[in-house]
């Protein structure tokens, strides 16, 4: 029997392992390549699948990843509050002009209403919320917490999550002429600082509900009204912009 659970042991510390190195290198590896960028959504809608396969597969359950019946209607409530919170900040900051900058993103500032709508609708909810919600609170902080104590699976997600944005904030500070001489250092390492600490809210966000509902509407509310605050602002900023199809 001892061997049994030592066994067992070594078996869920190598999942949670992999799972750690897989999600540290996925998004700044394949998730940088031309043809990943081209089939976002699909791609990451696979992957979504491929997670929750393996989790399966190495014991977690519905309930341990999130996503049993039972926890669903707490995960809503807690999360429905918390997105109502984050769409209240980005209307705010987009009526005080001292704060109106940050909203400035030449990702978003040239896509025209299908393009933007494309991405709040499809993109943003498929392809970036429900798998980095899957693959971070769901399979990892699980894989996590079989091994090591609850708050240091939320610090180990959350670190793995700030990692997982160092290619796309490098990325968007070259589109927004922000990559000169140590602003990309700087830059990379405030994004990686605030993601690790946005993902820690959305662990805690996890725990507290029992559901993987309560993150996944927060992050849906901060990246989606994100990208249509900005590019509200935008199109008031520059009203004779064309708003058909790019």
């Amino acid at each position: 029997m001892d061997r049994a659970r030592r066994a067992e042991r070594g078996a869920d510390v190598g999942f949670a392992i992999a799972s750690c190195a897989v999600l540290a290198a996925y998004n700044n590896l394949a998730g940088m390549l031309p043809w990943h960028r081209r089939r976002y959504t699909l791609l990451n809608l696979c992957a979504t699948g491929a997670a929750l396969t393996a989790a399966a597969a190495s014991g977690l359950t519905a309930t341990d990843i999130g996503v049993g019946r039972g926890e669903l209607r707490p995960g809503v409530r807690l999360g429905s509050a918390a997105a109502a919170a984050a769409a209240g900040g980005w209307v705010l900051i987009a009526a005080v002009p001292a704060t109106r900058p940050i909203l400035g993103d030449d990702r978003i500032r040239g896509l025209s209403g299908r393009e933007v709508a494309y991405q709040a609708l499809v993109r943003i909810p498929l392809g970036t919320v429900l798998w980095e919600e899957t693959a971070f609170r769901g399979v990892l902080q699980a894989a996590l917490g079989r091994v090591m104590p609850g708050r240091a699976a939320i610090a180990v997600t959350s670190c793995i999550f700030g990692v997982w944005h160092v290619g796309p904030t490098a990325g968007a500070l070259r589109i927004n002429g922000l990559a000169g001489r140590g602003r990309i250092l700087a830059g990379v390492t405030a994004g990686v600082a605030a993601t690790a600490a946005g993902g820690g809210l959305l662990s805690w966000l996890r725990v507290r509900s029992g559901s993987l509902a309560a993150p996944m509407l927060l992050h849906l509310a901060t990246n989606c009204g994100g990208a249509l605050t900005a590019w509200a602002v935008a199109r008031l900023a520059q009203p004779d912009a064309p708003a058909g199809c790019a």
